[in-house]
């Protein structure tokens, strides 16, 4: 059985966000952040999703790419 990485990375968030509510429920602070700097990471975040996105898109630029990007799609077709 192989367990997901996304599985793993949930199962963790989970656990701190059980752990921080325990705590808070007992009078600790122990995740004190403010909005800004939730916002801050959420906008950083998005910005780096978009970088990744755009780099990872085929992004043609000369003619000889242009022209082999439509024999490709022209290919795909055909097998459908």
């Amino acid at each position: 059985m192989k367990i997901s990485k996304g599985t793993i990375v949930r199962t963790v968030m989970l656990v701190i966000v059980l752990m921080n509510m325990i705590l808070k429920y007992f009078g600790f602070d122990v995740i004190n952040v403010s909005e800004s700097e939730i916002l801050s990471v959420v906008e950083m975040l998005i910005e780096i999703a978009v970088i990744i996105v755009t780099f990872w898109k085929n992004n043609s630029f000369t003619d000889k790419a242009i022209k082999a990007d439509e024999f490709l799609r022209n290919l795909k077709e055909s097998e459908e």
